[in-house]
């Protein structure tokens, strides 16, 4: 049974897809820079980010994902840089991410505005070693061999933020809507006329919407609230989260993804590292085959010593 759910869930993913493609993070505050180019060196700091996701233990073919980026504040660029990596396993499919990011900064009112745009390159591949009840070798739009292929991609965001640590952003991910596209044989892929060998997957648009406040309750503690709404223009999930922060370097909370998940989360900070888990415990259907799936995310940020502008001095031995 599992081997047949499989399948089935795979081939929503092939072919022409206009599902939610992004990969999901339960620990996405802290990994923004993957949905959002004008997060890009607001944290006025070098910050370096790894994250991996282990989604539905033990379920065959569960997402598998990894990604790594860096972010830092270039003053002469008057804003920020940024890198993406990003790796997503989805049963037979493999789905990688490079992308290099610029947000340009402004000064609004309290806090910065950082305006941004991520231009990079989009690979997927698929192995082509299928487990199915049917002959699906008579299907042409089926690849039968490992097939692999290269798009390019791009990005917009806003993302404001103030000293106080309350954010707000606007982005969308895969711009052009381009498509990955693959022939076993010379020419283009046509889906109205497919052949066999032939491999198309569409980019969909998605959009994004993140805000929190901190709110301070007493001189140790304070709840941070934070919401994000992803959509893709057909279907929308939302994720709806609450922490607790003691002293700035422990946390705990809490995570309610709609329609799909209950999320926990433990996190620490220690000499500009920051290490945090999350445990999702699965509201779908999908509970009666896998419950657990496991994050854990490793971040550190150091800002670089600034070396003094000289000075100079008169001395009035010296004064004519």
């Amino acid at each position: 049974m599992r081997k047949i759910l499989t399948t089935l869930v795979l081939s929503a993913v092939l072919g022409v897809s206009f599902a939610q493609q992004d990969a999901q993070y339960s620990q996405w505050m802290f990994n923004k820079l993957d949905m959002n180019a004008g997060y890009a060196g607001t944290s006025k700091a070098i910050c370096i980010t790894a994250l991996y996701r282990d989604q539905w233990v033990n379920f065959p073919g569960a997402p598998k994902t990894f990604s790594l980026n860096a972010d830092a504040y270039i003053d002469p660029l008057h804003g920020g840089v940024g890198l993406v990596v990003c790796n997503d396993q989805l049963g037979f499919t493999n789905t990688t991410i490079a992308e290099l990011a610029y947000s340009y900064h402004l000064t609004l009112g309290t806090g910065t505005l950082g305006i941004g745009a991520n231009l990079g390159v989009q690979q997927m591949t698929v192995n082509g070693q299928w487990i199915s009840t049917d002959p699906y070798t008579q299907d042409a739009a089926i690849p039968q061999n490992k097939v692999s292929s290269m798009a390019f991609d791009m990005g917009l965001g806003l993302y404001y933020t103030n000293d106080q640590g309350m954010f707000f952003g606007l982005s969308t991910t895969h711009l052009p809507e381009t498509s990955i596209s693959k022939n076993g044989a010379d020419g283009a892929v046509s889906f109205a006329n497919p052949t066999p060998g032939n491999f198309g997957y569409q980019l969909a648009r998605h959009y994004y919407v993140m805000a929190g406040y901190p709110f301070q309750i007493s001189q140790d503690v304070k709840i941070i609230p934070a919401v994000l709404a992803k959509t893709d223009g057909s279907s929308t999930q939302i994720d709806i989260n609450g922490r607790v922060v003691y002293q700035d370097k422990y946390w705990a909370g809490a995570s309610y993804r709609i329609t799909d998940a209950v999320v926990f989360m433990l996190g620490f900070k220690l000499s500009g590292f920051e290490v945090g888990y999350s445990f999702d415990l699965t509201t779908s259907d999908l509970k009666n085959y896998s419950q657990d799936t496991h994050e854990i995310v490793l971040k550190y940020c150091f800002k670089p010593f600034k070396v003094p502008p000289p000075t100079r001095h008169s001395n009035v031995r010296f004064v004519s």
